[in-house]
């Protein structure tokens, strides 16, 4: 089984376009980023790489694309429906795709009480064992094959401010993963969890507080070792944590639409176990293979 893991797609609008008032409060802040830090520009051909990442998808051979999070910079109806035509087809096909939202797609309270995300990704939210969902839809399972169950979580939740980034999976979707990966039917699959913030960062140390994932040592106690990969992104770095005894592998698939930073993960699993991963640029570029050993075992 062949996965291609990419995240943080942040695809954009000419927001000078929209009135000041449709923006909100929230969003007048964001513009500072926009423009201060060049987030704008950075992002301005998020559709184009997007399509591009769909491409590759297909030229690889991948069976399942998995999209952990901020497919939208603002949670804006456009910027949905943006990320769900660049993803064409794919945006109707559970068997080959799966999305869960990141904390920018909740970025303000009408976003998350209007539920665009649910609404605009609704094919791909259709979990294949229900009786696990503890927190409306989450932990959303899809089986693939017989080697692989693919846990959807959500971390994302609207920030008190803008800033305030930081995530939560909370006791009752990690009570539905657990249940999950007790359950007989599923002992032999590798379990691939998918959520949004990273439990560690690139050197393997926990984040800042307002941009952590705030329960990540509670959901260490339910996946860890081999079985178990956490794919993420949140930070816009690519990088894998090897499993051990006491964690999961973790892939963070940084910003997979940043200009100069376009990139994805491929991983593989064979037996129910994770046994490769490759990082590869946009266009099949030449990559970096994982250390041999570091990835599997």
């Amino acid at each position: 089984m062949r996965i291609l893991h990419c995240s943080d797609v942040h695809v954009t609008l000419d927001y000078s376009k929209i009135p000041l008032l449709k923006l909100g409060w929230r969003r007048w802040i964001a513009l500072g980023e926009l423009r201060l830090r060049g987030r704008q520009v950075a992002y301005a051909k998020a559709g184009d790489s997007i399509r591009q990442i769909v491409r590759d998808f297909r030229t690889l051979g991948a069976d399942h694309l998995i999209v952990s999070g901020d497919l939208t910079a603002y949670a804006l109806p456009g910027e949905f429906e943006g990320a769900k035509a660049a993803l064409g087809d794919l945006a109707e096909d559970p068997l080959r795709c799966t999305v869960i939202p990141g904390n920018h797609d909740v970025y303000t309270p009408g976003a998350y009480r209007d539920r665009r995300f649910e609404t605009t990704f609704a094919p791909l939210l259709k979990s294949d064992l229900p009786e696990f969902a503890r927190e409306g839809i989450w932990p959303l399972v899809r089986l693939l094959g017989e080697d692989v169950a693919i846990v959807g979580l959500k971390s994302a939740r609207v920030p008190a401010v803008p800033g305030m980034s930081f995530g939560v999976i909370g006791k009752r979707q990690l009570g539905g993963l657990r249940d999950a990966a007790n359950d007989p039917r599923l002992k032999e699959r590798a379990m691939v969890v998918v959520v949004h913030h990273a439990p560690l960062n690139q050197k393997g140390k926990r984040d800042k507080a307002y941009h952590a994932l705030a329960d990540k040592d509670a959901l260490f106690r339910v996946a860890r070792g081999p079985r178990f990969a956490v794919l993420h992104g949140h930070i816009h770095r690519r990088y894998h944590h090897a499993a051990t005894e006491t964690r999961p592998h973790l892939f963070g698939a940084g910003s997979s639409t940043q200009r100069g930073r376009e990139g994805y993960w491929v991983i593989e699993v064979e037996r129910g176990r994770i046994v490769g991963g490759r990082m590869l640029g946009l266009g099949l570029g030449p990559g970096e293979m994982a250390a041999p050993g570091a990835v599997g075992a």
